[in-house]
């Protein structure tokens, strides 16, 4: 009875032990509270249950200089489902008989060991009743590795959100465009949200850890086996 408790605690230990080095994740780090913030070269955010990096933050318009400026776009951590990531609150807008394009880029990068294999796009348009504005909202996202088109997110007024799955990527490049035609009573967009969700990827070194336990495990078997017909 003891020695089939002992190896019970053993295994339990190598199990714990395994599967804590393949679900090994970092921290949250708090947001900063406007985009001006994420502009700063080397400066970067970690949120979400499945914390990933956000990077490389770019933000322009045209006609250059629309506003919201960078300092007046908040951002917030942002969780739908499964997906976690970042919301973008601005009165991105175009006046009546006005187009403003505006180009919000960053990467996204997942901890180690994890692969990013789905995103989610949604937002909350502002077009007055009787308007004959517009406003749609493409993405592109590119494996940050090697510049490949990995897939395409597309919403507009009458489609607010969409989702893919994809082959999984350590490192995505957004590339997110807003457009928004006025028309004759101006319209515009306040709210953007962007998840992602991704999944957990064994490293050789963990499985070799593992591997290395359930040998140990195996070697006390036999050893108390022997001693056991001695």
């Amino acid at each position: 009875m003891k020695r089939s408790f002992l190896f019970r605690a053993i295994a339990l230990a190598v199990l714990v032990g395994g599967l804590g080095a393949l679900d090994a994740r970092a921290g949250l780090v708090t947001l900063p509270t406007t985009l001006d913030q994420l502009l700063i070269p080397g400066n970067f955010t970690v949120t979400g249950r499945e914390p990933d990096t956000y990077s490389n933050f770019s933000y322009s318009t045209t006609p250059n200089g629309s506003p919201p400026t960078a300092a007046n776009i908040g951002v917030s951590a942002f969780t739908v489902g499964p997906d976690d990531g970042i919301s973008f609150k601005g009165a991105f807008q175009a006046g009546a008989g006005s187009v403003v394009d505006y180009q919000i880029d960053y990467v996204v990068t997942a901890p180690k060991g994890f692969l990013i294999n789905d995103a989610y796009l949604s937002a909350t348009f502002n077009i007055p009743p009787g308007s004959t504005g517009t406003v749609s909202i493409g993405e592109s996202l590119f494996n940050n590795a090697n510049g490949a088109l990995v897939t395409t997110l597309q919403i507009d007024q009458n489609t607010i959100t969409d989702s893919k799955n994809f082959a999984g990527v350590n490192s995505i490049l957004v590339q997110k465009d807003i457009l928004i035609n006025g028309g004759s009573l101006g319209a515009g967009v306040s709210f953007i949200n962007q998840g992602f969700s991704s999944t957990g990827v064994p490293e050789p070194a963990s499985w070799a850890l593992l591997g290395i336990g359930m040998t140990g495990f195996l070697a006390f078997r036999r050893f108390f086996k022997k001693t056991s017909v001695a």
